[in-house]
């Protein structure tokens, strides 16, 4: 069976990274002072974060009309493959998963299978580049999805926010109430809640370089924990000195490890806002495959 591998834009997958696990992306759409973009096509994340500042309203983010997603997997069907498994972001973040399941199963020429990443940034990324490295190997569906669902469980993620407005006037936090009162004076720490999948406020802490300091904490604590090689990533919005000083810590503080670096896009930069930081990490699964 031959099978292909579909993402959206918030991937941040390189041209490089597409081409070398033949990964197709869906550009997610976001609409600025009215005017439609299509992330990754017409729109470069510097450009986005320039119109950010300049903004009357917070820009909004929506779905990919259904009929071109599609002609996507129409076109894949017409180049011989048998199957496509689509990772898209969290569905707890866009309907847009929801959505694809609802018509999926009326697509005749093509079997699309449509996965659940629970997350989203690069962290979903490398999800689709394990599965374009797994369809590369001849390996099936049931066992990739095997794979990417062991890989998903090893995901974490700290985000640092520079405040919360963005998400909570875009409904993309669940419990914001407790700390909207002190926006102004605290740097929120979020992550993707393990139970509910959901955005969430867990701590606040009264620096940024406070905040790093957490991070790096609760990293720590977790890596210590697990038997298997860890990939880390910094994830910056709109602050690639930031990223970058940090993620220089992070490979000195752990030499043996794959530190990568990657950036918030427009449509993940619509609800963080400028200056976000993330540390994500997860099971380095080019490392357990080159041992296999």
């Amino acid at each position: 069976m031959k099978i292909a591998v579909v993402t959206d834009s918030t991937a941040y997958l390189s041209h490089k990274e597409r081409d070398a696990y033949n990964i197709k992306v869906i550009s997610i759409p976001l609409v600025i002072n009215g005017k439609t973009y299509h992330e990754g096509v017409d729109i470069s994340t510097d450009d986005f974060y320039d119109q950010l500042k300049q903004a009357d309203q917070l820009p909004t983010t929506s779905q990919p009309p259904m009929g071109e997603v599609i002609k996507v997997y129409r076109k894949l069907a017409k180049e011989g493959y048998d199957a496509v498994i689509s990772i898209h972001l969290a569905s707890t973040i866009s309907g847009f998963l929801d959505q694809l399941k609802s018509v999926a199963k009326s697509i005749k020429d093509i079997k699309v299978i449509p996965y659940d990443s629970k997350i989203t940034v690069k962290l979903m990324g490398y999800l689709a580049m394990a599965a374009g490295k797994m369809a590369q190997e001849n390996l099936s569906v049931d066992e990739i999805i095997h794979e990417l669902n062991r890989l998903r469980s090893t995901i974490n993620e700290v985000f640092i926010v520079d405040d919360l407005k963005n998400l909570v006037k875009g409904g993309r936090l669940s419990n914001a109430s407790a700390l909207i009162g002190s926006l102004l004076r605290i740097k929120p720490l979020l992550t993707f809640d393990n139970h509910t999948d959901k955005i969430v406020a867990f701590d606040k802490v009264r620096s940024r370089k406070r905040a790093l300091k957490r991070c790096e904490e609760l990293f720590k604590q977790s890596v210590q924990k697990v038997d298997y090689p860890v990939k880390a990533i910094i994830i910056n919005g709109n602050d690639p000195k930031g990223g970058d000083v940090w993620a220089k810590n992070i490979q000195q503080i752990y030499p043996n490890m794959t530190v990568e670096q990657s950036y918030f896009g427009p449509v993940i930069g619509t609800h963080l806002g400028a200056k976000a930081l993330a540390i994500g990490w997860m099971k380095d699964f080019d490392k357990e495959f080159d041992q296999q």
